[in-house]
């Protein structure tokens, strides 16, 4: 092989990566235990290696050198030379082109082969041992980039916390089978980016959309010998990247037009990102870029048994952010997507793993005081996944002020309650409160509970009402994967079913769990589809099913899909319009300042006030209602633009499989109950107005959402039914 001598000076240190200044690239890696470096260039296809260059400096154990000849799309990668002893941590073999951890844009895909190893796959001292092959014409190359970009007046949305509407979804899912997304740009940014998907989003009325990891990741080989793939994402490289898959252009502008265009209509984007560990595995998995580079400082080894990995995510190792040059990796990650490509924040996947410093969870934590203090990454969106693998891990209600938390205590009450499990009223009051008792400290407010009752790990809402059981054997690991413990109900048949009777069932709890999640406090998160009833035909873990099972079928939205969108339109305005359900601070069931009146009153089904113990330790219990004093939500503007009070409301939940008659509280003289909601009468909103004194019939498995006005107001959308 010839190769080329290009012209190469000292460069500098910083920043890290290729960076285009206008005149030439400098290069920069860091390796505290590295011997020599060599950049290696490729042909603009990537297939052919062009020049091999020694980068000619190191300073503070950062190897560096400028290219002066060098241009954007310039394709690249490394060899890290140093010792190769598994047992001391070091697995450094310059046979294997590794990539940088810092590039910005990848070119071509993994091609899996033994190459990829650095020890000889299949031999009786496994990694141990040493391999001599090259394994550079399977791998994708790095690519310089040119991050200029014209964003014009683009300006963030900054949805405050409490006003937040999440909405998770999967690029390539929802765009891939849409109607109305021109072909080439189906599963991509710039499918997202379409008129048609963007209408959609602002219509629905959610604020802030959570993508599942498009940070660049790899497919799984045992996946991949399957005829699968790593399809959620949950398997990132590239910390900087894009990935490929999804750039119907291939060029990173493409990325930040999405943003742009979603920051246009007012919604934030947010990215579920793994930085907790990486894809090259454990001792056994693949050397494709950190493991080779300086594998003794990128990973948390076993102390005393450095071959090994300590694993605290369940994917073969962990990222070592207690190394000052790993925990820098990842802040210039989280700071280059927010300033460079503009997110509004970010969702942390086993975010208790990056709390772990010591062994044990700390809240003060290197990585979690680094994030609090930045002046950048603390102005956006923070959410922690709570939880890991490891002892202790479970942790919610453990983070600081300023992070959000996944909360799936609340996802498993709320399906308990409606699936009629005993017990459940009193921690039920607690969760659709904001859950006071495991958020309200330290300053934090209900926005610190992102509620929810389905996520893309589990069952569909759909699903929720159809399936008791997992059905995921196109996973191909016989069902082992995937939760057990799903508080799910098929309400009489498993699956699909032609009984009238079992779907309207389900019908109705459905729109019970969406108008609980979007009327409790706290944020709600809602999952692409669940607003029309998707199904994943009972897969409950579909992470490696990019087809039908997992994309999103726009095309088979029927008459009662339709209807439940109008719900979630309907619930979305009233929550946005009535501060009551949106607040800022917790209920605490006390006397609202200048009034004689509490903020919010837990009723039982005679309509008394629930005040002592013994009010809620009736486990055969399954009926709760509260009443929300307008007061409680300040004001509200109406559409002359002036301050109001707001309405008072009485929601009602009957999980009980009978009707319940429930008395509603008495009210002032010329003002009566109007009722705006009734999952088991769909259509029937706006009924003549029981009076005070009187009882309504909650039938069995409904809510229903009272309003008694203050006085004359303007109208609005909530006054239309939605059905």
């Amino acid at each position: 092989m010839t190769l080329t001598r290009p012209r190469v000076w000292p460069g500098r240190p910083y920043p890290l990566g290729a960076t285009w200044d206008g005149r030439g690239v400098n290069f920069a890696l860091f390796s505290e235990n590295a011997e020599k470096v060599e950049l290696c260039l490729f042909e603009g296809d990537g297939g052919r290696e062009t020049a091999r260059v020694v980068l000619p400096e190191y300073t503070h154990e950062i190897w560096h050198g400028y290219l002066p000849d060098a241009r954007p799309g310039q394709r690249y990668g490394y060899r890290v030379h140093g010792p190769y002893a598994p047992d001391a941590g070091h697995r450094f073999n310059a046979n294997k082109l590794v990539l940088d951890p810092y590039a910005k844009a990848w070119g071509g895909r993994l091609e899996w082969t033994d190459a990829h190893f650095g020890y000889r796959l299949g031999a009786a001292a496994e990694d141990l041992t040493f391999d001599t092959r090259d394994n550079a014409p399977y791998m994708p190359k790095c690519v310089v980039v040119d991050t200029a970009f014209t964003w014009g007046e683009d300006r963030k949305p900054r949805v405050p916390w409490h006003e937040t509407i999440l909405y998770e979804l999967h690029v390539k899912g929802y765009t891939v089978r849409h109607p109305d997304v021109p072909r080439p740009h189906r599963g991509t940014f710039a499918g997202m980016a379409d008129q048609a998907i963007v209408s959609y989003l602002k219509a629905l009325g959610v604020t802030s959309i959570e993508l599942l990891p498009v940070q660049a990741f790899i497919h799984d080989r045992h996946l991949v010998k399957k005829g699968l793939s790593n399809y959620w994402g949950y398997n990132t490289l590239g910390f900087f990247a894009p990935h490929t898959e999804y750039l119907a252009s291939g060029k990173l502008g493409e990325f930040k037009t999405f943003v742009q265009v979603m920051h246009d209509a007012g919604i934030e984007v947010i990215l579920d990102v793994v930085y907790n560990h990486t894809a090259e595995g454990n001792h056994l998995g693949p050397t494709l870029s950190f493991k080779g580079i300086d594998n003794a400082s990128y990973y948390r080894l076993v102390p005393g048994r450095e071959r090994y990995y300590q694993d605290s995510t369940g994917c073969g190792n962990t990222l070592n952010l207690r190394h000052p040059r790993v925990l820098q990796l990842v802040m210039d990650s989280l700071r280059y997507w927010v300033e460079e490509m503009r997110v509004d924040g970010f969702r942390f996947d086993l975010a208790t793993t990056l709390a772990r410093d010591k062994g044990p969870f700390d809240p003060h934590a290197g990585f979690i005081e680094a994030v609090r203090q930045d002046p950048v990454l603390s102005t956006v969106k923070l959410i922690a996944e709570p939880w890991d693998v490891g002892d202790g891990g479970y942790r919610l209600g453990g983070f600081p002020p300023g992070f959000a938390e996944w909360n799936d205590r609340y996802r498993d009450t709320v399906r308990r309650f409606w699936k009629g499990d005993r017990g459940q009223v009193a921690e039920l009051a607690t969760r659709v409160t904001g859950s006071s008792d495991l958020f309200d400290r330290r300053g934090r407010c209900p926005w610190a509970s992102i509620n929810y009752v389905t996520a893309h790990d589990g069952f569909t809402l759909a699903d929720l009402t159809a399936y008791n059981y997992k059905h995921n054997q196109a996973n191909g690991e016989d069902g082992r994967d995937g939760t057990d413990n799903n508080h799910s109900w098929n309400h009489g048949e498993e699956g699909p079913s032609n009984d009238v009777n079992i779907q309207e069932l389900r019908l109705r709890q459905m729109r019970n769990f969406l108008a609980t999640l979007l009327l409790s406090q706290g944020v709600p998160m809602l999952v692409a589809g669940d607003e029309f009833g998707r199904s994943q035909k009972g897969n409950n873990n579909p992470y490696c099913q990019d087809n039908e099972i997992s994309w999103i079928n726009w095309g088979a939205i029927g008459p009662k899909g339709r209807q439940m969108i109008r719900l979630v339109r309907w619930l979305l305005r009233l929550r946005k319009r009535h501060r009551v359900f949106h607040r800022n601070r917790f209920f605490h069931g006390v006397t609202l300042r200048g009034t004689d009146v509490k903020d919010l009153t837990w009723l039982d089904a005679q309509g008394r006030e629930r005040l002592k113990p013994e009010h809620w330790s009736d486990p055969e219990d399954r009926f709760l209602a509260f009443l929300i004093r307008g007061e409680a939500g300040d004001y509200f503007l109406t559409e002359m633009g002036q301050p109001e009070p707001d309405y008072s409301f009485l929601v009602a939940f009957n999980a009980h499989p009978r009707t319940v008659d429930m008395v509603l509280p008495p009210l002032s003289a010329g003002t009566a109950w109007s009722l705006l909601l009734d999952t088991a009468r769909p259509g029937m909103e706006r009924i003549a107005a029981p009076l005070d004194g009187h009882t309504y019939a909650v039938e069995s498995r409904s809510l229903t959402i009272f309003r008694r006005d203050p006085g004359p107001h303007h109208g609005d959308d909530e006054s239309r039914p939605w059905g």
